[in-house]
C-alpha cells in the first residue's frame, strides 16, 4: 500500500475524538468554474438548488406504492420517514467530514474517497471496503430507475399516452419493454456527455424537481377539490376515490409550498446551468409533451371508431376449420369474424386471458356480438400472449384431418398515419414467423382500415 503522509506517525485509523483526524493529503486541484461571486440571494438560491439535489430519491417511494404490502400508504409512509432521516445523518456527516479535512469536491475524485483515505491514514483495505460499499449503494441507486420507469411507463401505456406495449408484463412478471427503453436512453446519455456527472446532473436534477413540482400542485389540488365536497359525498376519480377529509387546508398549504419550493430549485437550475445542458432538458419536455399527445389521440381515435356504439352489423355471409384469435371485442374483431365465417362453419374465436375481470367482460360482449360462435378463452397466469395460442394451435394441428387447413385469423388495424403501426402488437407477423413451417396452416391477417 503506498503511503498518503510520510509525516505521520500512526497508521491506524484516524479519528476526530482522539484529536488524529488530520487534512486530506493531496486533495484534487480547486475547478473553477467561473469568477468568485458576492454572497447575494442569488447565489444562496443556486446553492440551495444544489443542496436539494443531493436528497433526491426518496421519490422512488412513492412510486413503488403499488409494490408494498396492505396497508400500502402507512408502510410507504414509515419507509419513506426512514430514508429520509438515513439521507439527512449521512448528508450531515459527509458535510461535516469534508469541511473538517479540507476535502475538494471534484470529477478526478470524490469526496466519499478523500474522507475514506484521510479516515484510514491511506488507501488499505478499509478504504477500498469503503469504496466497495459505495459502489454497491450506487448501483442499487440505479436499479430504482429500472424498477420505477418500466411501472410509470406501464401506468402512461394504460393511459393511452405510451405505446400499449409497454403495458405488457413479459414472462418475468416485470415490464421488460420499460427496462429495454429506459437501458436504451442512458447509454446513449452516457455516451453524448461523455459519462461527466457534473454535465448530467443539471438534466436530472431538472426533471426530477419539475415532477415534484407538478406532482405537489396536483396534491395542492386534490385537496382543495376534497375539501369542497359535502360530508359522506364521494366522487370516483381515474384510479382513486376522492372523499371530504379533515385537515385538508393545512394538507393543501404543505403541498402547495412544497410545489412552490420546488419551482424554484427547477428555475435557478435551469437559469444556471443553461448553457452546460439544462437547455436540452427545456427543448425535450415540450417535445415529449408533445409525443404523448399524438399518441393519445392516436388510440383515443382509434376507439372512438371502432366503438359498436350506434352500429348495425352487415348480414353474416357463411361458408375448412378457422381459428380467430382476438384481443377484445370491437369493430375489427366483427370484421374478421365475418370473413372467418365465410370460410367455413367450424369457427373457433380465442383469447389469451392475462385478467380474469377482463376475460369476463369480453364473454360477455361476446355472447351479444358473436352471432353463436365459439369462444375458447385461454388463461396465462405467467403473462404470456403468444405461446398459449401456439400451444393451442399445436393441440388443433395434431388432431388434423387429412387434406384439411387450419386457418389462423387475426384482426389487424390499418391506421390513417404510417407510424401508427409501431403502437400496435403486430400479432400475425409474430404467428406468421411462429407457423411458418407448420404444414397445413395458414395464417392470415383481416386489414380492417380506420379512417
Amino acid at each position: 500500500m503506498c503511503s498518503e503522509d510520510p509525516n505521520r506517525s500512526d497508521r491506524g485509523r484516524s479519528s476526530i475524538v482522539t484529536g488524529t483526524l488530520g487534512m486530506v493529503v493531496d486533495p484534487p486541484p480547486i475547478e473553477m468554474l467561473g469568477p468568485a461571486q458576492a454572497v447575494t440571494l442569488f447565489l444562496i438560491l443556486k446553492a440551495f438548488a444544489s443542496g436539494t439535489s443531493a436528497l433526491t430519491g426518496v421519490e422512488a417511494i412513492s412510486n413503488g406504492i403499488p409494490a408494498f404490502r396492505e396497508p400500502k400508504s402507512r408502510n410507504a409512509g414509515i419507509t419513506l420517514i426512514c430514508m429520509s432521516a438515513i439521507l439527512g445523518v449521512l448528508l450531515l456527516a459527509i458535510t461535516f467530514l469534508a469541511v473538517k479535512i479540507g476535502a475538494t469536491p471534484s470529477e478526478t475524485e470524490t469526496v466519499i474517497s478523500q474522507i475514506a483515505r484521510t479516515v484510514f491514514n491511506g488507501r488499505s483495505l478499509l478504504y477500498l471496503g469503503t469504496m466497495a460499499a459505495t459502489m454497491v449503494i450506487l448501483i442499487m441507486a440505479a436499479n430504482t430507475s429500472f424498477a420505477d420507469f418500466p411501472r410509470l411507463s406501464a401506468l402512461l401505456a394504460a393511459d393511452g399516452f405510451l405505446p400499449r406495449q409497454f403495458a405488457f408484463k413479459g414472462s418475468r412478471l416485470v415490464f421488460s419493454r420499460g427496462i429495454v427503453a429506459l437501458g436504451l436512453i442512458a447509454s446513449l446519455l452516457i455516451v453524448i456527455f461523455s459519462a461527466s456527472v457534473t454535465a448530467l446532473i443539471p438534466l436530472y436534477a431538472i426533471g426530477v424537481f419539475v415532477s415534484f413540482t407538478l406532482s405537489q400542485s396536483g396534491m395542492a389540488r386534490r385537496w382543495w377539490k376534497s375539501g369542497h365536497l359535502k360530508p359522506n359525498q364521494e366522487v370516483k376519480e381515474r384510479g382513486s376515490t376522492l372523499r371530504r377529509e379533515s385537515g385538508w387546508p393545512s394538507k393543501m398549504v404543505v403541498n402547495g409550498f412544497g410545489a412552490g419550493l420546488t419551482a424554484v430549485v427547477a428555475l435557478v437550475f435551469a437559469s444556471t446551468k443553461f448553457r452546460d445542458g439544462a437547455w436540452i432538458v427545456l427543448i425535450l419536455i415540450p417535445l415529449l409533451v408533445m409525443g404523448f399527445s399524438a399518441i393519445h389521440r392516436h388510440y383515443r381515435g382509434l376507439a372512438k371508431r371502432l366503438s359498436l356504439e350506434n352500429y348495425a352489423e352487415p348480414p353474416i355471409v357463411t361458408r375448412h376449420r378457422v381459428i380467430l384469435a382476438i384481443g377484445g371485442v370491437h369493430q375489427g374483431t366483427l370484421a374478421a369474424l365475418r370473413y372467418a365465417r365465410a370460410l367455413s362453419d367450424d369457427v373457433t374465436a380465442v383469447h389469451v386471458s392475462i385478467d380474469p375481470e377482463e376475460a369476463s367482460k369480453l364473454q360477455q360482449r361476446w355472447d351479444w356480438w358473436g352471432k353463436g360462435t365459439r369462444l375458447v378463452i385461454l388463461d396465462s397466469p405467467y403473462r404470456l400472449m403468444i405461446e398459449p395460442l401456439l400451444k393451442y394451435i399445436e393441440e388443433i394441428s395434431a388432431q388434423r384431418q387429412p387434406n384439411e387447413t387450419i386457418t389462423i385469423v387475426v384482426p389487424q388495424f390499418v391506421p390513417k398515419s404510417w407510424w401508427a403501426n409501431v403502437l400496435h402488437a403486430q400479432t400475425a407477423t409474430w404467428l406468421r414467423f411462429a407457423l411458418l413451417g407448420r404444414p397445413g396452416i395458414v395464417v392470415t391477417d383481416v386489414p380492417y382500415q380506420v379512417e
